[in-house]
């Protein structure tokens, strides 16, 4: 067995050689894990409330005697799951400190023959990094622009042809707008998605361009971290620009086939926003099949909304560019990679 520090762990961790086990408890792996840990509780939630409440009225020994008798008939248990998991016998297994839990997991492990690599302050320890991860200075460039440009097609394109790309709509699983949990899987929770992005982030070089799209702090329910958004307000920002009707196409493509009682329910979320004229006049347009007119009416308040949110803006690190096809992604991006070398985000 080995203890592995935070940063030699993860290193193991992005390398997805070695199988991950998170060693906690079913609630606390469902709450927030490291990405792409296998959860094979030491403990389950029942046993932990058994031998919570044992400790409080026997005493640390009792408890722990209490945790032998309930684990020790599982051991086997623990090894054929990860038999059937992996092939390779070398393993990473954290708990919550990497104390009682992830010791005890690697003793019934390496007895197993696993050759096992423990993370140093467990899970807390892993907690710590990824805040530390969002302090550090990276050089972003934000892929801007008003609803319906294509944004998200734009950073996959850049990601397509080796450009650094962080996904920011991709890891929340919310494309950030009152219809973007349509289609969608449920969102993580807050500190999943902290997790999600900063091993993303440690995947990038932060001397090189990392492109972004422009969000709100919240993307649905996820807040982005302070101390990465505030990076933002900084990064030099690319404004793509399309005509409205070409726009109008683009969302209808991407939203328009969903069930109208759900299109409806997503409108109703925004009613107080929209005022009340606007909201009956949407509601209206999507009940008679109006795409166009329910579309423009958002869009209306969306470009609004997209531009209060970047006024603030300075002219000297806001670039636009205008798309001369809105099916031509290569031109676009071409247009961009060209800009970029004129600015400071090489």
């Amino acid at each position: 067995m080995q203890i592995l520090a935070v940063d030699e762990f993860l290193s193991q961790v992005i390398s997805n050689k070695s199988l991950l086990i998170d060693a906690r408890s079913e609630s606390e792996f469902a709450h927030a894990h490291i990405p792409s840990a296998i959860n094979v509780p030491l403990l389950n939630d029942e046993h932990r409330i058994l031998i919570g409440t044992c400790f409080k009225k026997e005493g640390r020994d009792a408890a722990v005697r209490l945790g032998f008798k309930l684990v020790g008939p599982l051991f086997h248990t623990f090894v054929e799951k990860v038999d059937s998991l992996t092939k390779e016998k070398e393993v990473l297994v954290y708990c919550w400190r990497g104390g009682m839990r992830s010791g005890m997991m690697s003793w019934i492990l390496d007895i197993a023959g696993y050759k096992v690599n423990i993370l140093k302050g467990g899970y807390k320890g892993f907690r710590n990094n990824v805040l530390s991860e969002f302090k550090l200075k990276r050089n972003l460039g934000v892929i801007g622009g008003h609803t319906g440009v294509g944004k998200t097609e734009l950073l996959l394109g850049l990601k397509s042809v080796n450009h650094q790309v962080v996904d920011l709509e991709g890891l929340a699983n919310h494309r950030g707008s009152a219809f973007g949990h349509l289609g969608m899987k449920p969102q993580p929770s807050n500190e999943q998605f902290e997790n999600n992005l900063a091993l993303e982030l440690k995947l990038t070089d932060p001397q090189k361009i990392i492109w972004v799209e422009a969000e709100s702090r919240l993307i649905g329910k996820i807040k982005i971290p302070d101390d990465f958004f505030h990076q933002f307000d900084a990064a030099s920002i690319y404004e793509f620009i399309l005509e409205k009707e070409e726009r109008v196409k683009r969302i209808e493509k991407e939203y328009a086939h969903f069930p109208k009682e759900e299109l409806i329910k997503s409108v109703d979320r925004i009613k107080q926003r929209l005022g009340g004229l606007r909201h009956q006049q949407c509601i209206l347009a999507l009940e008679e099949n109006r795409t166009f007119d329910w579309i423009s009416i958002l869009l209306e308040y969306y470009d609004k909304l997209y531009s209060h949110s970047t006024d603030s803006r300075s002219s000297e690190n806001r670039f636009v560019i205008h798309m001369k096809n809105g099916n031509d992604l290569a031109d676009s991006i071409n247009q961009l990679l060209q800009l970029t070398k004129n600015t400071s985000c090489v």
